[in-house]
C-alpha cells in the first residue's frame, strides 16, 4: 500500500475532535456541580440572558459552582501533567532513532481513550471524578504536547527550504484552527439538539477513523539506518541513544547556538503561559454573570476564537515577505495583550464577540519561534529540540492553565476579569524578551547557527550510530 506522507490531516481530526471536547467536558462539569451544588436541575435556555431575572440566592449559587468548577478543571490538570510531560519527552525525544509515526500513534490511542471515559461517565452517570483518573490513563499515552511535538519534528523533516518550513508549521497551526473552528460550531448544536452522549460518541468514532489512518496509510518521514534500528531495539542502547540525544542537543552545541534556544524556548513558553491562561476561563467567564451564554453562544464564540489560526497565517505568509522575524512575532504578542484588556472589561454580548477582533494574529509567534529553532539545529536533532519543546510548553500550559483557575476562582466574587489583565501583563515578559535578542543581532546568529548546523549534521549522526 503506497504511503501518505502528509501529517495535516492527522492534526485536523485530532484537531476536530479534541476541540469538541474542551467545551463539553467544562459545561459537562459546571451541570453535574450545579446540580450536587444547589440540588435542582441546570437550565439550558436559547437566549443569551439567563441571568436577566436571577434572584440573588440564584446569584451566590453561580459564583459558588464556578468555583467548584474551576477547581475541578485545575485538578484535572495536574493530575494529567507530569506522566504526559515523562511521556512527551520520552517519546518525542526517541522519535529521532525510531521515527515520528510513534509521537502520533499514541496520543491518538490516549484521546481515544479519554472519548471512551467521558461517554460512560455521561451515560451511565457515574462519579464525575472518574474524569479525573480518565484524564490521568490519557496521559500515559502522551497527550497534544506529544501530538505536536511529533508532527513539528515530521514537518521539519520534510523540509528544506527555511521559508517552506516556517509557512508549513503555520499551515498546521492554520490547520488546527479550521477544524477545531468547525467542530466547535457543531459542539454547541449537538449538545443543544441531542445531549452530551452523541458529541462523545462521534468524537470517539472520529479519532478512531484518526487512529487507522496514521497507523496504516501515513509514512514514516524519518528513515533511520539498519545498524541504528538494530542496537535500539535493546532497552538500553534505546535508553542510551535517547538521553545521548537530549544531553547532545545542549551539551555539543556551541554558546551561542545554546543562549539562542534557551532564549526562543523561554519565549515561546512564556507567552503561552499568558496566553493559555487567559484563554483558559473564558468559557466559565461567558458562563458567568453578566453574559450567561447559552451553549450555541459559547460554541460561537470558541468558534470565533480559532478563526486566529487562518488570520494568524495569513498574516505570516504576507507579513514574512517585508518583515524579520522578531517583528511579526511581537505584532502577534501585542495582539494578545490588546484582546486580553479588551476582555477584562466585555460586558455584553457584542463586547465579547468584538475582543476577538484584535486577537486575529495572536498564534503568529508560535510557528515563527518553532522554525527559528528548528534552523539551528541538525536533521538529527529536530526530535530532541522538539520533545524539549513539548515537554516545556505543556509544563507552561499545564502550569498556566491551573494558575489562571485558580486566580479566577479566588477572584471571580469581586472582578472575574482580573485573569484576563493579569494575562495581558503577563505578555510584557517575552516581549521584553524579544527585544533582548534584536540587541544581540538575533537574525545573523540564526543563519550563522544553520548553516553550522548543516555542517555538523554528518558528523552528529555518526555519533548517534558509535
Amino acid at each position: 500500500m503506497k504511503k501518505l506522507y502528509f501529517v495535516e490531516p492527522v492534526v485536523a481530526v485530532y484537531s476536530f475532535a479534541s476541540f469538541m471536547l474542551y467545551p463539553l467536558v467544562q459545561q459537562y462539569v459546571y451541570r453535574r456541580l450545579w446540580k450536587e451544588i444547589t440540588n435542582t436541575s441546570f437550565t439550558a435556555l436559547d437566549t443569551s440572558s439567563r441571568c436577566g431575572t436571577n434572584s440573588s440566592n440564584h446569584s451566590s449559587h453561580h459564583k459558588e459552582v464556578q468555583k467548584a468548577a474551576s477547581l475541578f478543571s485545575m485538578y484535572s490538570d495536574l493530575f494529567s501533567l507530569i506522566p504526559g510531560l515523562i511521556v512527551t519527552l520520552i517519546l518525542v525525544a526517541y522519535s529521532d532513532q525510531r521515527g515520528r509515526k510513534i509521537t502520533i500513534i499514541m496520543p491518538l490511542i490516549g484521546s481515544l481513550v479519554y472519548c471512551l471515559s467521558f461517554l460512560a461517565v455521561s451515560f451511565f452517570e457515574l462519579n464525575l471524578y472518574l474524569l479525573i483518573a480518565a484524564a490521568f490513563i490519557s496521559a500515559l499515552f502522551g497527550g497534544i504536547g506529544t501530538m505536536l511535538g511529533g508532527c513539528f519534528s515530521y514537518v521539519a523533516d520534510l523540509c528544506e527550504d527555511d521559508k517552506q518550513k516556517t509557512l508549513r508549521m503555520a499551515g498546521v497551526d492554520m490547520v488546527i484552527g479550521l477544524f477545531s473552528g468547525m467542530s466547535l460550531i457543531a459542539s454547541g448544536y449537538f449538545l443543544k439538539e441531542t445531549g452530551f452522549n452523541w458529541p462523545l460518541f462521534t468524537a470517539a468514532m472520529v479519532q478512531l477513523v484518526n487512529l487507522l489512518y496514521a497507523v496504516f496509510l501515513l509514512g514514516e518521514s524519518r528513515v533511520i539506518e539498519s545498524t541504528v534500528a538494530a542496537d535500539s531495539n535493546t532497552c538500553s542502547g534505546a535508553v542510551r541513544k535517547m538521553t545521548f540525544g537530549i544531553y547532545n542537543l545542549f551539551a555539543q552545541g556551541s554558546r551561542r547556538r545554546n543562549v539562542l534556544l534557551v532564549l526562543l524556548i523561554v519565549i515561546l513558553c512564556s507567552f503561552s503561559f499568558a496566553n493559555f491562561g487567559g484563554l483558559t476561563v473564558v468559557t466559565l467567564y461567558e458562563l458567568n454573570e453578566p453574559l450567561c451564554w447559552s451553549e450555541i453562544l459559547i460554541g460561537y464564540g470558541s468558534a470565533l476564537s480559532t478563526t486566529v489560526f487562518v488570520t494568524s497565517f495569513i498574516g505570516i505568509y504576507v507579513l514574512s515577505r517585508c518583515l524579520p522575524d522578531l517583528v511579526i512575532i511581537f505584532i502577534g504578542m501585542l495582539s494578545v495583550l490588546i484582546g486580553m484588556v479588551m476582555m477584562a472589561f466585555a460586558k455584553t454580548t457584542l463586547m465579547m464577540f468584538l475582543v476577538r477582533l484584535p486577537m486575529l494574529l495572536a498564534i503568529m509567534p508560535f510557528p515563527v519561534l518553532r522554525s527559528m529553532m528548528s534552523k539551528v539545529v541538525s536533521k538529527s536533532e529536530q526530535g530532541a529540540l522538539f520533545a524539549c519543546v513539548a515537554v516545556i510548553d505543556s509544563l507552561s500550559t499545564n502550569l498556566a492553565s491551573a494558575a489562571f483557575d485558580s486566580v479566577y476562582s479566588t477572584t471571580v466574587a469581586w472582578y472575574p476579569g482580573f485573569a484576563f489583565l493579569l494575562a495581558a501583563g503577563l505578555c510584557i515578559i517575552p516581549m521584553g524578551l524579544l527585544g533582548t535578542l534584536r540587541f544581540f543581532r538575533l537574525g545573523d546568529a540564526v543563519e550563522t547557527e544553520r548553516l553550522l548546523a548543516e555542517e555538523d549534521t554528518q558528523t552528529t549522526e555518526n555519533a548517534l550510530v558509535a
